[in-house]
């Protein structure tokens, strides 16, 4: 924002208003008055030099002059942060060396970044970007900058505070022992290194750093006329900008890169450019920031290990059927809709943290659908396709393998919105093989639909339309990226520094990998998705329509159970409470900890979290949280409770196989290893 200059605005022809000139009058006053002190501390202090130099009018030159270096290094070292020992003549011949390889190194990823990107693709996408936010943070500058007094307040507050830090840091260097203005907080990892708080100079950068942030962010939020929506993405790019422009991003003000580079002779800035500019190579010229050794994990081996059968496919999906592993299982069975922006594998991670396997073992015949990872022969295939080759022919084939005509479905993020259509749809069309429904943080009404909605405003979608028309699908680096950016500091420029400045490979993680392994989307399905849902909101308005059926969510009437999580950036808990008031018959809302993952994929056994009940949603949502109960641990045994109350009838376990259909292939089948 403009109004972040150093300088104070400049307004010609304008008397300075009452309260500056009179800030200004008692500020010259003060002068005055310190002037007639200084003379008098003056006159002391050079009484008190003349005292002192009579002995010291004796001392060798040479030593004065030694005190004259010592006292100008010791002025030097306040502005300076330490210098480290010099390097030997091989060090520096190593050190020029290694400089020579990382102009190569960075000639390459400029090569790929290029080579890659084709005209019109994501440089539009990034010219709609940066003039969105470019115009919505110039509506908050207008409303700082309309009045010079408003103005001259916002910059004083700035300055005084910048200021304060640095009399701070000043008292600091001269071995006095006083608090920060800006306290470190543990929770910020990216100031963990001691060097940020122990030494005067980076805790003088990371201090001015933080407090300019804090302040850029009071200035979006005490903007006056500003339309929620203009806020929200005013408060999202502020954020976005302050993470890239924090002092722990560059080599020069990070006491670690500086540490590791004089260490490693700048072989780690080496190692750093050649990931960058693989990553880029990976995304097809958008930079997909690697998050975990892709090495360490092998599908049906380390993750999606559980068991199982695929035992349909076709073009938009692979349906899965998980074995048993107890003698008798419950008649009806559990279908699960994952989101085809990822991998189902999600709910399938590993036996310690496999919704999957968990489900199996409380004995339900699990049956778990694999979206298809399309390429341009599926550009096509929308929402209505998704519906009936995706969720109502799983009914089908279910119906086929265990001789059950009713079902419980349960839907994740944009699967189970796809499923809360499909369950309007089916009761418009009297069809009832969904007996009960969950839902994992989804939602159906998007006029409060968090972060991810600041990211898609018409020319977005417009510059979007545009690159999708050439390729038939949103590649999956983009949503990736997309989500990356709705958590900056942890998702992007975490691994910026450790990847690319350090040159450290990030380590395994099974969430991680999970995480970029994307999935591209079909270019009807998305802009579907975007449009009717993200700028339109047609679900909860009664516009949407699916196969020429208008869809009414008043009519879904069976049991319904959603759950949300508190720290949900993607699908808001109170966006989740505000949908779930539109369907038509009893909605049991349970609120878990954590995010839009962690908080669904929770564990019993990890004891994480917590999760709060209060009945039906009725009310506000802040009055439901007030009145609601907290559990300990995860919410997992409370829906159990809820599901196989509704059909407690058992049978002997199914095999997969073992109806009237062939198994195909192992779990987790071949979709799924399809890379984007």
């Amino acid at each position: 924002m403009t109004v972040t200059r150093d300088e104070e605005p400049a307004v010609e022809g304008r008397k300075a208003p009452p309260g500056i000139e009179a800030a200004s009058e008692a500020t010259g006053r003060k002068k005055k008055s310190k002037k007639k002190g200084e003379k008098k501390a003056k006159a002391a202090a050079a009484k008190t030099r003349e005292t002192a130099a009579e002995p010291a009018a004796s001392a060798p030159r040479k030593e004065r002059k030694a005190e004259s270096r010592a006292a100008e290094a010791g002025a030097q070292s306040m502005l300076m942060p330490p210098i480290p020992s010099p390097l030997t003549s091989a060090e520096l011949e190593l050190m020029a060396e290694n400089m020579a390889k990382l102009v190569d190194q960075g000639r390459k990823a400029i090569a790929a970044a290029i080579g890659n990107v084709d005209a019109g693709g994501p440089r539009s996408e990034l010219a709609a970007s940066v003039a969105d936010a470019t115009k919505t943070l110039g509506v908050v500058a207008e409303y700082w900058l309309a009045k010079p007094d408003r103005a001259a307040v916002a910059q004083a507050e700035l300055y005084g505070g910048l200021s304060e830090i640095w009399r701070q840091t000043m008292r600091r260097y001269t071995g006095e022992n006083v608090p920060p203005i800006v306290p470190p907080d543990p929770a910020d990892k990216r100031f963990a290194s001691p060097e940020w708080e122990q030494n005067p100079f980076f805790d003088w950068l990371r201090q001015s750093y933080l407090y300019t942030s804090r302040w850029a962010g009071e200035m979006v939020d005490k903007a006056e006329g500003l339309d929620p929506q203009t806020r929200a993405k005013a408060a999202f790019y502020t954020r976005l900008l302050a993470s890239a422009v924090s002092p722990s991003n560059f080599v020069a003000t990070n006491p670690e890169l500086l540490r590791a580079t004089i260490e490693n002779k700048g072989e780690n800035l080496i190692r750093g450019l050649k990931m960058f500019a693989e990553d880029i190579n990976a995304g097809g010229g958008v930079l997909k920031i690697r998050q975990s050794d892709d090495s360490k994990f092998r599908l049906g081996i380390d993750l999606a290990n559980t068991p199982g059968k695929v035992i349909w496919r076709n073009d938009v999906m692979e349906l899965i059927q998980y074995s048993p592993t107890t003698e008798e299982v419950y008649a009806r069975p559990l279908l699960l809709m994952p989101p085809w922006i990822n991998k189902f594998y999600v709910l399938d991670l590993n036996k310690d943290k496999s919704f999957v396997r968990w489900a199996v073992e409380q004995g339900f015949t699990v049956f778990i659908i694999s979206w298809v990872n399309p390429d341009e022969s599926k550009a096509e295939k929308g929402f209505e396709a998704y519906m009936h080759e995706g969720i109502l022919t799983a009914l089908d084939v279910i119906e086929k393998a265990t001789g059950e005509r009713k079902v419980t479905a349960a839907g994740y993020c944009v699967g189970g919105t796809l499923l809360a259509l499909t369950l309007a749809y089916m009761a418009a069309t009297g069809d009832d093989r969904i007996e009960s429904v969950t839902f994992f943080a989804t939602q159906v009404d998007f006029s409060e639909a968090g972060d991810l909605q600041i990211l898609i405003d018409e020319a977005r979608m417009a510059a979007l339309d545009e690159a999708m028309a050439k390729t038939g699908y949103l590649e999956g680096v983009k949503m990736a990226n997309a989500f990356n950016m709705l958590r900056p500091n942890e998702l992007i420029w975490t691994y910026v520094v450790n990847n690319y400045m350090k040159g450290v490979e990030p380590v395994a993680f099974d969430l991680l990998y999970w995480n970029s392994d994307s999935t591209r989307i079909p270019r009807a399905n998305h802009s579907f998705y975007m449009r009717s849902c993200y700028l339109e909101n047609r679900i909860t308005r009664g516009e949407m329509v699916m196969s020429g059926v208008p869809i009414n969510l008043r009519l879904v009437k069976i049991p319904v159970y959603s759950v949300a999580t508190k720290e949900d950036h993607i699908a808001p808990a109170r966006s989740v409470f505000r949908g779930d008031k539109f369907f038509g018959g009893e909605v049991t809302y349970v609120l878990g900890g954590s995010g839009h993952i962690a908080g669904i994929i929770n564990p019993p056994a990890k004891g994480k979290y917590g999760y709060m009940t209060g009945g039906p949603v009725k009310g506000g949502f802040d009055e439901w949280v007030a009145a609601a109960e907290e559990h300990p641990g995860s919410w997992w045994p409370h829906w159990l409770e809820w599901i196989t109350a509704q059909a407690p009838r058992k049978v002997p376990a199914r095999e997969p196989g073992g109806g009237k259909l062939e198994v195909l292939c192992d779990a987790p089948g071949d979709y799924v290893r399809v890379k984007a």
